[in-house]
């Protein structure tokens, strides 16, 4: 499974941190964190195996936020998920992150959005793999941050910006008070992906792709409570962005056999593969397609059509699409 090609749509950014990183720009940058005992820090930064809630697994992104306060940790970082994504035979990666959380020192929302461009850029010349940035909103920030994510981002499409997201804890019926934002990001020419229906309401899935324009759904999971949802996904084409073990952590799914990733499959709605969070998650792709195909029943022929599939959904340029289909040759 670790030599196959993969294609990760859904991961993030400080959520994808090396312990050992956050040590060493701690130190470099005179930043205090709660300790420097890797092995310490590493159960700090990953979620608890007791975790009960989305609420209580995104707590455990603060201690990497401390750490991502310039251009150099943004850039190296960015580029160290590259290289971690390579070495397991990633060949495309699209990374979300908000960049708000990375202007407690001083930067600009374009300085952050540029020093990420940086590694990833730097990290295609290194290694055999390609990526993509997409901005995300944290839903409880004020509507100013999301204005000024859109706008700041915009003279980054098609330079490595592809997409804009909404992320973090999850009410019923968030969308409707962003649509003139997300209408106007489309206009730019963002594409949009959504984390809906992963904290137990179908429905805030079914306004994502009708309110917003949603291409694509972060998890999905809950659409099996929504008829109208699991339509309108099945047949509009939306492809779900599925993090099985994130999933499990959170609470979304009770356990790894009774995950509807393939359930989704074989009734024809597209399905993806992520981590969503290497270091939180305690996971990589290669574990995540290994669960999948150990409890779920993934065959070859699966692997192969949800790749596939993965391309056509990416935010990826026709020449990289046409790269990546030319590994299932």
């Amino acid at each position: 499974m670790r030599n196959l090609p993969k294609i990760e749509l859904h991961c993030h950014l400080d959520g994808s941190v090396r312990a050992n990183t956050v040590v060493e720009i701690a130190r470099r940058e005179g930043i205090d964190i709660p300790t420097y005992e890797l092995s310490e820090l590493e159960k700090m930064m990953g979620v608890r195996i007791d975790c009960e809630s989305l609420v209580e697994y995104l707590k455990c992104f603060d201690i990497s936020n401390k750490v991502m306060q310039s251009p150099y940790s943004l850039e190296r970082i960015a580029y160290e998920l590259m290289e971690d994504a390579s070495r397991e035979n990633v060949k495309y990666i699209e990374i979300r992150f908000g960049p708000n959380l990375h202007i407690r020192s001083g930067m600009t929302t374009d300085k952050v959005i540029e020093s990420v461009l940086k590694g990833i850029k730097r990290a295609e010349l290194d290694f055999d793999i390609k990526g993509n940035l997409i901005l995300s909103n944290l839903r409880h920030h004020t509507m100013d941050v999301l204005d000024d994510i859109i706008e700041s981002g915009k003279k980054y499409i098609g330079k490595g910006v592809v997409g804009l997201d909404l992320c973090a804890a999850e009410e019923d019926g968030f969308c409707e008070k962003y649509t003139d934002y997300f209408k106007k990001a489309r206009e730019y020419g963002y594409r949009i992906t959504i984390h809906a229906g992963e904290a137990g309401c179908g429905k805030n899935v079914f306004d994502a792709v009708e309110l917003l324009g949603a291409e694509r759904i972060g998890h999905g999971v809950y659409i099996h409570s929504h008829e109208e949802a699991y339509k309108t996904v099945k047949n509009k084409g939306v492809t779900l962005e599925m993090c099985p073990t994130s999933n499990i952590q959170t609470k979304a799914i009770d356990s790894f056999e009774n995950h509807p990733i393939m359930d989704f499959m074989k009734d024809g709605i597209k399905v993806s593969i992520s981590t969503d969070n290497r270091t939180v998650s305690a996971t990589d792709m290669t574990n995540e397609m290994e669960l999948v195909a150990k409890y779920n029943g993934m065959t070859d022929d699966d692997y192969w059509k949800i790749y596939m599939d993965t391309v056509a959904a990416s935010f990826a340029c026709d020449s990289v699409k046409l790269w990546l289909l030319e590994f299932v040759r």
